[in-house]
């Protein structure tokens, strides 16, 4: 992983929603969805789009456009997934918690705090 190209917590946790999605379903208000029933995080439509925006960026999830629905007044919703990069960030992300949960001693064995 390039330097910079960390996840931060709520990358991972729209990743993770994105990858509990089916391909036809990812897009936004659906993850959005996910980040409130699931992780019981709120987050507006914005800042939901801006972290798929980062994480685009960063050559995690690409985007393309569906098709056009009439309930959406023709326009098309823009649809995502996650890339093999994006699961590589997701996997080296939980191994970091899991060395710094051990080395902070909350993980396999008894906590002398």
């Amino acid at each position: 992983m390039r330097r910079g190209d960390h996840l931060a917590a709520f990358e991972q946790l729209v990743l993770l929603a994105l990858l509990s999605l089916e391909e036809d379903e990812a897009y936004g208000m659906n993850i959005r969805h996910v980040l409130r029933e699931q992780a019981r995080r709120e987050a507006s439509v914005p800042t939901v789009y801006s972290a798929l925006e980062r994480l685009e960026s960063k050559g995690f999830v690409s985007s393309c456009l569906g098709q056009a629905t009439p309930e959406r007044g023709g326009r098309a919703k823009k649809l995502f997934r996650v890339e093999a990069a994006g699961v590589r960030a997701l996997d080296e992300a939980r191994k970091t918690l899991e060395v710094m949960w051990q080395v902070g001693g909350l993980m396999g064995g008894p906590s002398e705090r």
